[in-house]
């Protein structure tokens, strides 16, 4: 029997040893860990069983662990599960391909298994908290600018009544901004509100997702506004909040 999704975290890592002891500190913690040894198992047991967040290292036996972020990613139902790669390479230039990849958090090897149960939990928590918000989707605001309408319950942006495909962490710093229209996010603000957690990652990661933000929302990518030497912020005049019921569906 598949785990529920609601318990369920995914280790994919081909060296055993780590495996089990992973897979043995997750379930003292509380979680139902499972485990695959190559990219493409991960891949099946991911969609599979729709986890909470999948630890996946960067060097697999068959595909590259970005290549596995990237192809999950590509998958509509995995698109809001977490993602936290492991690596034994700590260089900044790597991490940041992780996070262009599309994961949500970078952990250097070796680490404290104690520090990565924790991330891990932070991560399920932000996953679970916005599941249970799309059931109650009907209670939340729909959030706009301009051509942009932002479906905060449902995780959802339409562009003039088309739907963008975003990732998560793009998703995330929108509706961040769109959330607190006038107010300037510093770098550093932006990233520990996006992962729920303080990354330790050059803040230039920011720069790259609102880049690939930017490219995405096409014409409305004005609505996020540089403030040099400092952060982001949302273009204020043309903010607005819809009341539920009303916009996409």
């Amino acid at each position: 029997m598949v785990p529920t999704a609601a318990e369920r975290i995914l280790l994919v890592d081909d060296e055993p040893d780590l495996r089990r002891l992973l897979v043995y500190n997750l379930e003292e913690a509380g979680f139902v860990a499972v485990a695959a040894a190559t990219g493409e198992e991960g891949i099946r047991l991911a969609l599979e069983g729709r986890p909470l967040v999948v630890v996946l290292d960067v060097m697999l036996p068959d595909l590259a662990g970005t290549e596995v972020c990237r192809r999950m990613r590509a998958e509509k139902d995995l698109a809001d599960v977490a993602i936290l790669m492991l690596t034994a390479r700590g260089d900044e230039d790597d991490r940041v391909l992780g996070f262009e990849a599309g994961a949500d958090d970078y952990v250097v090897k070796p680490f404290s298994v104690r520090e990565l149960v924790m991330r891990i939990r932070a991560l399920a928590r932000r996953v679970s908290e916005r599941r249970v918000a799309r059931q109650h989707v009907e209670s939340e605001a729909r959030l706009s600018w301009k051509g942009l309408a932002v479906d905060v319950g449902r995780h959802r942006v339409f562009q003039d009544g088309v739907e963008l495909a975003l990732r998560p962490l793009e998703f995330k710093v929108l509706a961040i901004l769109l959330e607190h229209p006038g107010r300037t996010f510093s770098r550093s603000e932006l990233l520990e509100e996006a992962w729920g957690i303080t990354a330790d990652v050059n803040t230039r990661t920011v720069d790259t997702h609102v880049r690939r933000l930017r490219e995405r929302l096409g014409a409305y990518g004005d609505a996020v506004e540089t403030v040099h030497g400092f952060g982001y912020r949302l273009r204020e005049d043309e903010t607005s909040k819809v009341p539920p019921g009303r916009g996409p569906h």
